[in-house]
């Protein structure tokens, strides 16, 4: 038999036709002497009716059948009787009456439900990955997946943009997340790594006079997972040349808008996307990567919290701290357990104690109403925007440490009150992100983005003297809590470069021995040029409503770094190791 139709595509019009399918037995049901099976593809789902008198020897294979088997079906496409059109299946309006069939392949039965949603352990579906990947809604999400990347690809190569690939295997690189790295069987003792980023070629790229650059590239950092963390991950990369942040906000955000219009089946929210300064987000949201599908902001009361006699606000302001507070709207009715919980929250991200003043339709409800009067409480209020029925959640403690800890709580105020609305998408730029932050390991200041990023022009006298201060021509997209991606304008000269690597504590041989590829190139003529990288993974699983990337990836790891399928990473044997020049001294 030859495959002549898929499992998706018969219709009403189709009556008539003899056509053979082939796919995997979604459902087996005996009926009146007649047995139906649903039979599956890629495409879609067809009913075939078995009927002794049509086919004896097809009839023989339906008995034989069960889940899962793969298997040929010759037969007629028939319009349903009235009454029995399914109109949960594109194909309802038919289906085959069956004049041979063929078994091409039985199957163990699953060790989880193939046809039908269920909720399955993550490890045994990631062992059988093959399996889970013919559920309906994992092959969606490919589907989806594909859709997005192709739509990027030529969205990018109609703007004069060319696709190039950069390499795997390159040279390791100080900064940002660890390295994978791969001994050289050829040079004994030396090693490749893995990238974190094309970030060195697509700048070199740019010295090549490519002007326009983008690839889906594959990208490799060895850190410790979470739901949107991977070991290896794929970016939308791009590069331009004599341009400025404006022109790669702009292009970037025409695309993604484009993406969501023709692919996402979901609703942007902003048109076109908010821009906060880091400082601002941090100060209004706690974070980054503020979720702007919903309101509930940080505010600053400090001037209101002194002047009494609660320690806890009078210890902080000397200290010159900050009281904020959040208002979680129609919550004064919250338990004792549930503003604990709340509590819990703020304490689990550093801060001491959280206080709760809650609007009554009697009054006020809180330990402040010790030491605050009604009145200077009434003021809070007013100050926050608080009506009766409200509940204020306030913090006081290091500026760092309030927004951590409100910025947490707040999500959790949005999760129990349902105001992330899951078919929103809320993208936001965060720009003036700060170039440096304090190692205290290390006890020296590295790049919060990379090393290469250029500078706000206004803070460049402060670069050795107070490089806390100084402000980088950075800037991220984010979406619905998550940072989706982060770019900048990068160093063009080498003369400001080297000051940068001696900032991080690079010394010049350092910097030449690790980048001096990078430093000559950049006296050949550099021109000025910036880009962006956009998380793949983690764009489409906002694209289709998922809380993993491990749902947007056909193969992934486990949390623990682990793939349970084929059991990597596995250790080599001794000969194995010898070949590469290594030698393995021990496990812990």
């Amino acid at each position: 038999m030859h495959k002549t139709t898929t499992c998706g595509e018969l219709r009403a019009r189709d009556a008539g036709r003899t056509v053979t399918l082939m796919g995997w037995v979604n459902r087996r049901r005996s009926h009146g002497g007649l047995i139906f099976i649903d039979l599956r593809d890629r495409w879609g789902v067809t009913q075939i009716v078995f009927n002794p008198s049509v086919s004896s020897e097809a009839m023989a294979v339906a008995e034989e059948v069960r889940p899962e088997y793969v298997i040929a079906v010759e037969g007629v496409v028939e319009v349903r009787p009235p009454g029995m059109v399914n109109p949960n299946l594109a194909t309802g309006e038919i289906e085959l009456v069956a004049k041979s069939a063929q078994v091409l392949n039985p199957a163990k039965t699953p060790p989880f439900p193939i046809n039908e949603p269920a909720e399955v352990d993550e490890y045994l579906r990631l062992k059988y990955r093959y399996l889970d990947l013919r559920r309906d809604f994992m092959l969606r999400n490919l589907e989806l997946r594909h859709r997005a990347v192709r739509f990027i690809r030529e969205w990018f190569s109609d703007r004069d943009f060319l696709e190039i690939e950069t390499p795997i295997l390159t040279k390791e690189t100080p900064g940002g997340a660890r390295e994978f790295v791969v001994p050289s069987r050829i040079h004994p003792g030396s090693f490749y790594a893995l990238p974190q980023s094309p970030q060195q070629y697509k700048q070199l790229l740019m010295v090549a006079g490519i002007e326009r650059y983008f690839q889906i590239a594959r990208c490799f950092r060895d850190e410790d997972l979470r739901a949107d963390r991977g070991l290896e991950f794929t970016q939308l990369d791009l590069e331009m040349s004599f341009v400025d942040q404006e022109d790669i906000l702009n292009i970037t955000e025409g695309c993604l808008t484009d993406l969501v219009d023709n692919v996402g089946g979901k609703k942007l929210l902003f048109r076109p996307f908010p821009r906060l300064t880091y400082a601002e987000a941090m100060d209004r949201f706690g974070t980054d990567k503020p979720d702007l599908r919903f309101g509930v902001e940080i505010q600053n009361m400090t001037d209101l919290a002194g002047g009494t006699d609660f320690r806890v606000f009078n210890a902080v302001l000397e200290s010159g701290g900050q009281v904020k507070a959040i208002v979680a709207p129609g919550c004064a009715s919250y338990s004792r357990r549930e503003i604990e919980d709340l509590t819990r929250i703020a304490t689990g991200a550093g801060a001491k104690g959280m206080v709760p003043l809650a609007l009554l339709p009697h009054g006020f409800h809180s330990p402040l109403t010790r030491f605050f009067s009604d009145t200077r409480l009434q003021e809070i209020c007013d100050r926050l925007g608080a009506r009766p029925g409200d509940l204020v959640l306030i913090v006081a403690d290091a500026p760092d440490v309030v927004a951590t800890a409100l910025g947490e709580v707040r999500l959790e105020i949005g999760r129990r009150l349902g105001l992330m609305d899951p078919n929103v998408l809320a993208f936001a730029w965060i720009t003036h992100v700060p170039a440096f932050e304090w190692n205290a390991e290390r006890n020296a200041w590295q790049a919060k983005h990379h090393q290469f990023t250029s500078l706000i022009d206004e803070d460049l006298p402060y670069l050795e003297s107070e490089p806390g201060r100084v402000r980088a021509k950075q800037y991220d997209v984010v979406c619905n809590g998550y940072e989706l991606g982060g770019g900048s304008i990068r160093i063009h000269r080498r003369e400001l470069q080297e000051r940068v690597f001696r900032v991080i504590g690079m010394t010049d041989a350092e910097a030449n021995e690790k980048f001096g590829h990078l430093l000559e190139a950049f006296e050949f003529g550099t021109p000025p040029h910036g880009g962006i990288a956009v998380g793949i993974d983690r764009l489409t699983m906002l694209l289709a409503g998922q809380d993993s990337i491990r749902e947007m990836i056909a193969f992934p790891k486990t949390q623990s770094a682990t793939e349970p399928m084929t059991g990597a990473p596995t250790p080599l044997s001794p000969a194995e190791l010898a070949i590469i020049h290594l030698a393995v001294t021990s496990h812990e």
